[in-house]
């Protein structure tokens, strides 16, 4: 059977590529996006949502529809080198692609669109959304079960600036986004190049770092925006 489903909100994301986005929610705290509903939805639609602390986001995946899903898929959780089923990982290369994430609700603006700010996000920009709900902890937090493959959160990198870059040009919420984003070493789980220079793009800022064994070190960052 099939049935359409229309997109309800986009997603304004300070990640604006694919490389260096949190791979769960709520590991890079300073993460912070807006999730602007379509024209039709009222201050109405969001009544009483602002009584929840965290909400879910179900989305799909568009930056990788063109690449296609397989049954099985190799976790970064295991290293990159072992398969296991699509159904018992979070890939986005999914048969549907659909997504969901737990995000913590920052507080809700009923304009003309209602927007919706949101912390600890893993959502690229321009992400579409399908649907919010609100986390109700007794019915779906489940602090002992079984998690499979997934044993805790991942280590984290120590991120270094090198000693040249001026930090102050760059907010507090800028500095910790891009710190705690690299902390989450966004590299392919198989690659181990420490002469590499990697590149992410974040928010208004193209970050360069490198990282040798459990440290990364961000070696220069150039503005996306123009002085004219």
């Amino acid at each position: 059977m099939q049935y359409m489903i229309e997109t309800i909100a986009v997603v304004h994301s300070p990640y604006k590529q694919k490389f260096g986005i949190a791979r769960q929610p709520g590991l890079v705290s300073a993460a912070e996006v807006c999730i602007e509903l379509n024209p039709q939805f009222s201050a109405d639609s969001v009544r009483g949502l602002e009584h929840f602390d965290y909400i879910w986001v179900s989305f799909i995946f568009h930056g990788v529809i063109g690449e296609g899903w397989s049954q099985l898929v190799r976790p970064p959780r295991l290293g990159g080198k072992q398969k296991t089923g699509v159904f018992s990982t979070r890939s986005p290369h999914r048969p549907n692609h659909l997504g969901l994430s737990l995000l913590k609700l920052e507080k809700i603006e009923c304009g003309k669109p209602v927007k919706i700010f949101c912390s600890g996000a893993d959502l690229l920009d321009s992400t579409p959304v399908i649907d919010i709900k609100p986390y109700i902890p007794f019915a779906e937090a489940k602090p002992d079960a079984a998690a499979g493959f997934v044993n805790g959160k991942p280590e984290e990198l120590d991120v270094i600036w090198a000693n040249h870059i001026n930090k102050t040009r760059l907010s507090v919420t800028e500095q910790n986004l891009i710190s705690q984003s690299i902390a989450q070493d966004p590299r392919p789980a198989y690659q181990d190049i420490p002469d590499r220079i990697y590149v992410m793009n974040i928010s208004k800022h193209e970050i360069k770092f490198k990282i040798q064994g459990k440290q990364a070190e961000i070696i220069d960052i150039v503005s996306l925006e123009s002085d004219i």
